[in-house]
């Protein structure tokens, strides 16, 4: 089985060797940026499986590439930041990354987050139905190409937004709290916070509404969760 490439993108030398050492000794291949136009270079020539992603990079910040890197790309990226706030770790979520790490941390911590998004981006979800179609066609969701059309056009979906949205549209009118939605996407340990799905669902919506001709397939049940609602 060919190794799967993984790209760090940090300003600081020390956290780039630790991280690579770590990583490669767990069977990954490992390549490095130390700002944000080369790491924008290596993903577009390289193509890595995931990528982890320092907040705080010169020249071009860390949610700028991540911004980019989501016009064209579903690479599922991890964000690294030292920033303590929790509004500050769900904007990141919120501009497209899968996941977040807040510094310091321990090698093993980003090797368990690495593990936990790579298992649930290979994940195609149970073999209910391969193709899920609403609204006349308007919307299907692929679940064996993995991918989303709105009329006709593949909508750019990070991996967490496409689990999202397949484990609702699975489901038309049951309501999920956010609880179940952390637990089917993330897993029974993770241990971030249950307000991230709403960074997730808004950002889920933005794509899912934006053009303004699509009816409101994600709602609220306040005090509940959310539930996805299509015909």
């Amino acid at each position: 089985m060919e190794k799967e490439t993984i790209l760090i993108v940090d300003d600081e030398a020390k956290i780039i060797l630790l991280l690579k050492a770590y990583l490669e000794e767990a069977g990954y291949r490992v390549i490095t940026a130390r700002d944000g136009r080369e790491a924008l270079g290596k993903a577009s020539d390289r193509k890595p499986d995931l990528i982890v992603l320092d907040l705080m990079l010169p020249g071009i910040s860390g949610e700028e590439v991540c911004r980019r890197l989501r016009q064209d790309s579903q690479v599922p990226i991890i964000m690294l930041t030292a920033k303590a706030e929790a509004g500050d770790r769900v904007e990141g979520l919120g501009i497209g990354a899968d996941d977040y790490i807040t510094k310091p941390f321990s090698p093993q911590e980003v090797l368990a987050r690495i593990k936990a998004v790579l298992r649930r981006t290979r994940q195609s979800g149970t073999k209910l139905a391969d193709i899920l179609s609403f609204s006349g066609g308007d919307l299907v969701v692929d679940t064996l190409r993995r991918e989303v059309k709105l009329h006709g056009d593949k909508l750019h979906l990070t991996p967490t937004e496409f689990k999202i949205i397949s484990t609702m549209a699975r489901s038309p009118g049951r309501v999920f709290s956010r609880e179940q939605l952390t637990e089917m996407v993330h897993g029974y340990n993770y241990e971030g916070f249950e307000r991230t799905i709403d960074a997730h669902i808004k950002n889920l919506r933005q794509k899912l509404e934006g053009d303004g001709k699509s009816p409101p397939y994600i709602q609220t049940v306040y005090g509940m969760g959310y539930r996805f609602e299509g015909d």
